[in-house]
């Protein structure tokens, strides 16, 4: 057997007095630390998974970064992370600091599945086949893929930071494989939908939820908005600010967040008839329940789809009188609204980039992953389009050939060279 690994027996097993090993005891691997003058150990139960191991923690104890495995459970580890994060000492990956909601859902996801699973294991212990056992039960139960992933966030956040600190030799949340979380497509309201969904509310509505409409803020920053943010005369939004349940005025969910949104003809009319009858102005919340007390979204909601719900059942009844089929009105959600606004974007032929920086998206990418599917770019597509600029480019090539002068000679051709790059 390889060097620095070994075979384990149990108390009982007959190879301890030289007998035929009959139990399933596993395998030991183990890295001399030469700076801390000791071995690093750890039992698998296949002797591959500890050849794996033991390769991975020899480069690392060559490169410096190898420790013996620190004293500290899961659950020490999980609550001092959470204490630096809150604290704003421990970041993302970006370097920004985590939003309290963030950290709400990391809290839970840790108090409801993570720790009591693994919280009295020492950290430097925890495998990746331990992870990958427990999100395949996960998943098993029936729990979603977005909840299984969900599950695991705070644990790789906690490893990746470990890692970088020399707290753990690799990182076993690493790599794990996930379930795709392939839920529903958010619904999309048309341009016709979205004036029948704004006309069917309470006046005192209409403008929160055309702003959500035509401009796609995110629901907290919505409620954080303040009339100093809104330029009426540049038609202009600037988003500077979002809203956190617990904590109040919060930065936005990241620096792209950070961002001026256009005020578009449509969204304007709302938006002026707010400010008349609310007569609020300055530092006052544009959509507040007050000038400093955000909206409820909860009862924003509720007002919305009794509105909603009332139209419904007087088009269902009108329908049935006529004889015909009724055109019902589906709801839709504050966020989803924001997709909306990305969608109308998309087919007015606006730029990825201006769609990016509108939304508030880190990167184009996550526009693209998001909302790729709602753009243009088919196989047949592209193909036609590419085409039809060859098709034009040789036109415009011909058509410059044939009003060219003739010239001979060497001059001639230079001269023929020198209008061909103007």
């Amino acid at each position: 057997m390889a060097t620095g690994i070994r075979r384990r027996h149990s108390v009982n097993c007959p190879a301890l007095d030289g007998g035929r090993c009959r139990c399933k005891a596993g395998f030991e691997a183990s890295v001399f630390l030469a700076r801390e003058g000791r071995k690093v150990r750890k039992t698998f139960e296949k002797e591959g998974e500890a050849k794996a191991w033991r390769a991975e923690a020899t480069t690392a104890a060559a490169a410096g970064k190898l420790r013996s495995a620190p004293r500290l459970s899961v659950n020490d580890a999980a609550w001092l992370w959470l204490e630096g994060a809150h604290k704003g000492a421990v970041r993302d990956r970006s370097g920004s600091v985590y939003k309290p909601g963030t950290l709400r859902e990391y809290e839970r996801s840790l108090r409801l599945r993570v720790l009591p699973e693994f919280g009295s294991v020492r950290l430097g212990e925890l495998r990746r086949a331990d992870l990958q056992g427990f999100a395949d039960r996960l998943l098993a139960s029936g729990l979603s893929a977005s909840s299984v992933s969900n599950t695991l966030n705070p644990l790789q956040a906690i490893f990746r930071h470990a890692v970088r600190r020399e707290l753990v030799p690799v990182n076993p949340a690493h790599d794990l494989e996930l379930p795709a979380a392939n839920g529903r497509r958010d619904r999309i309201a048309s341009a016709i939908e979205a004036t029948e969904l704004l006309d069917g509310l309470p006046s005192r509505d209409r403008a929160l939820w055309a702003t959500a409409f035509y401009a796609g803020l995110r629901r907290g920053e919505l409620q954080a908005l303040r009339w100093d943010d809104v330029d009426l005369g540049r038609s202009e939004i600037r988003v500077s600010r979002s809203w956190d349940q617990e904590a109040g005025p919060v930065a936005p969910k990241s620096k792209a967040g950070i961002r001026t949104v256009p005020i578009l003809a449509v969204l304007r009319d709302y938006l002026d008839a707010l400010k008349i009858a609310t007569e609020r102005g300055g530092a006052d919340l544009v959509f507040g329940r007050s000038a400093d007390v955000p909206f409820a979204p909860k009862s924003v909601k509720e007002r919305a789809e009794r509105a909603w719900k009332a139209i419904t059942k007087r088009e269902r009844e009108k329908a049935e009188q006529e004889n015909r089929e009724a055109a019902l009105l589906a709801p839709i959600t504050l966020h989803e609204c924001r997709h909306t606004f990305a969608s109308l974007l998309i087919d007015a032929q606006v730029n990825a980039k201006a769609i990016q920086t509108f939304l508030g998206h880190a990167t184009i990418q996550m526009t693209f992953d998001r909302y790729g599917h709602l753009m243009p770019g088919s196989r047949e597509q592209a193909r036609d389009l590419v085409d039809a600029y060859l098709e034009a480019a040789e036109r415009e090539t011909r058509a410059e050939a044939a009003v060219l002068p003739v010239f001979n000679g060497p001059a001639g051709r230079e001269g023929r060279a020198a209008t061909h790059l103007r």
